[in-house]
């Protein structure tokens, strides 16, 4: 009767297990946009005559910063004379990019090819360079087998036929001089006609739709002509919406976008063309672990490059790609031909799929211990860890099933370390698993305070707090917890030490806004961050619309500084939060960041789009 009933709740598990997500589990039937899905990473290049002086592209001159008469000086000093396309490509399919879209025309109407469309304003006829720099790069690309992406802006703010010039400045409405927009029409799809068939792009990537409607820019139409020079030409989504992929743009999405196909486009400090004063750079480690969060989502980074008007690309930008080549070629297989990954109720971390389901890969930001994956009702065959033949690790998978991997015996990346657990065929996932819940009691004897201390946070970011209620003070002192004479006194230290993150606290943060385990105190104005091992470079948080007032280590009294990149001072989307906790402040067991807020936090879980206005 027993193993009947057994038999009976397994059986009821797999009945039950769910897919992990549509998105992930359906394979893609669409040849058009296979490799671009596999790609993973593209390289971003933002070279026109703004680079001469250093200046925002375009935009400087749009917002008044400068008159567009001195912004377009910049021609006479925009020479491309040490500008080598074929470095140029070995750089990015070293990064590990399989792809490159370069701006062949920025908002400024320059183009970089020899365009010959009516009254066109190029880098060959007008500028000191007097050559075509795109020609050479886009043949190098194809050389190296890379697919070749060409950015084009549908505004042309430099154009007399084109109705905008600037922030306060418009030359004409376009209902009184349809002639005049019919004209520029005609300016823009011309010179599409000559990248299509110059160039016969994979990938077209538009900007500026933003600026009119889809009938004014005439879309449809322009669709239609790319897919007579290609009928399998990539779009992104900034035709206004009749395109193939979403493009989210600096801001890192809390929550995947929609769409099945997405591309992040990001720089690697706070420009996207060359700006020689803007040393705010991300460290090569944030960037390889903004990859692995993009990877886990199921989408592409779109790294970007701003070389110098001479055509050197800068060192700190040089030294980023080397990195991320370096972490490529190791985990090749951790990346290309992956998909979304699991749900985070079943592992508090990054993860992704392989194409045929039967390989989990879980992106590792910390050295620790071991990790647990929740609801696995599939027993895997291996696990391992990528790019280490030689490492081992340690399994355990239990009734409750429950998978832990041991990393004792692992040696870390410097920046993003992976796992990849093998099955025989495609794992279920049960949706609705019943969560661990260990008594306290029984948590206490555990002889892994490691382990114990885990599943303490692990019950409280579920909502589950084990210790309020069991005689647990605000400040750690004159505890009540009841124990028996087997307690581990390490787990009763790390709780007396912790309190302020157990008392009265309760669940954490939703999926996609911080890669592990958190609480919220009653008032919801402080966030606690379990920190688990030794992190590899500063903890991110993403998607807090609050101001913090200060960060300090819980236990320890140590106040840390924070500092916030992509922040848009004129847009209501946060930026992302880096903590940086000095390794020797950290905590043998795990380590906890208080965060207090200015009022009770706000999330921002909204879908990140492309920025309209470059102030």
């Amino acid at each position: 009767m027993q193993i009947s009933l057994i038999k009976a709740v397994f059986l009821g598990l797999i009945l039950s297990a769910n897919s992990i997500d549509v998105q992930a589990q359906t394979v893609d039937n669409s040849k058009k946009m296979e490799w671009f899905k596999n790609a993973k990473l593209g390289i971003f290049i933002h070279w026109g005559i703004y680079s001469v002086n250093g200046i925002s592209e375009s935009w400087s001159f749009f917002n008044n910063y400068i008159n567009h008469e001195n912004y377009m000086k910049q021609l006479n000093g925009f020479s491309a004379s040490k500008y080598q396309p074929e470095q140029w490509v070995n750089l990015i399919k070293e990064s590990g990019a399989k792809y490159a879209v370069i701006t062949t025309k920025h908002h400024d109407g320059v183009s970089l090819w020899n365009s010959k469309a009516e009254k066109a304003t190029s880098i060959p006829q007008n500028s000191l360079a007097k050559k075509d720099i795109l020609s050479p790069f886009v043949s190098a690309l194809k050389i190296s087998g890379l697919k070749t992406g060409l950015y084009f802006s549908l505004p042309d703010w430099s154009h007399p036929y084109y109705d905008i010039n600037t922030r306060t400045k418009k030359r004409y409405e376009i209902k009184d001089e349809p002639t005049r927009w019919h004209n520029f029409i005609s300016y823009y799809q011309s010179q599409l006609n000559e990248l299509s068939t110059q160039y016969s792009p994979d990938l077209l990537w538009f900007d500026g739709d933003w600026e009119h409607t889809s009938e004014e820019w005439k879309a449809s139409q322009t669709l239609d002509l790319l897919k007579k020079y290609n009928p399998n030409i990539i779009i992104n989504s900034r035709l206004n919406n009749h395109g193939d992929y979403d493009t989210p743009e600096q801001g890192i999405p809390v929550v995947p976008p929609k769409k099945t196909y997405w591309e992040l486009c990001y720089t690697m400090n706070d420009s996207w063309g060359y700006q020689p004063y803007d040393k705010n750079y991300k460290t090569p480690n944030m960037i390889v672990r903004t990859f692995t969060d993009v990877i886990s989502m199921g989408g592409n980074l779109l790294l970007d490059i701003g070389p110098k008007s001479d055509g050197t690309i800068p060192e700190e930008q040089i030294e980023i790609l080397k990195n991320l080549g370096r972490w490529t070629s190791k985990h090749q297989h951790a990346i290309y031909e992956t998909t979304q990954g699991i749900p985070f109720d079943n592992y508090k971390g990054k993860s992704a799929l392989s194409v045929s389901k039967k390989s989990l890969f879980l992106y590792l930001d910390e050295a620790k211990n071991f990790t647990k994956i929740y609801g696995l009702a599939t027993k895997p065959i291996s696990v391992k860890i990528v790019g280490d033949p030689s490492a081992v690790v340690k399994t355990d998978y239990n009734a409750e099933k429950i998978l832990t991997l041991n990393f004792s015996n692992v040696k870390f990346d410097k920046d993003v370390t992976v796992a990849e657990v093998t099955f025989d065929h495609p794992p279920l996932f049960i949706k609705d698993f019943k969560k661990e819940e260990r008594p306290l009691s029984e948590i206490l004897e555990m002889k892994n305070t490691y382990e114990a201390v885990y599943d303490i946070t692990n019950a409280l970011n579920y909502d589950n707090n084990l210790v309020t209620l069991d005689g647990l003070t605000n400040d750690g002192l004159d505890m009540k917890i009841k124990k028996t004479s087997k307690a581990n006194p390490e787990t009763l230290q790390w709780i007396s030490k912790h309190a302020e993150a157990l008392f009265e606290t309760g669940k954490g943060l939703p999926e996609g806004h911080f890669p592990g385990m958190s609480a919220l105190s009653k008032d919801k104005q402080t966030l606690y961050l379990f920190v688990e091992g030794i992190p590899t470079g500063p903890i991110a948080l993403k998607g807090i619309k609050n101001d913090i007032s200060r960060i300090r280590i819980v236990g320890d009294g140590s106040m840390l500084t924070h500092t916030i990149y992509n922040k848009l001072y004129w847009s209501d989307r946060p930026g992302i939060i880096y903590i940086d906790i000095p390794k020797e402040r950290l905590d043998q067991q795990m380590t906890v960041i208080a965060v207090l807020l200015n009022k009770p936090i706000e999330l921002y879980r909204e879908s990140v789009g492309a920025i309209e206005n470059n102030l």
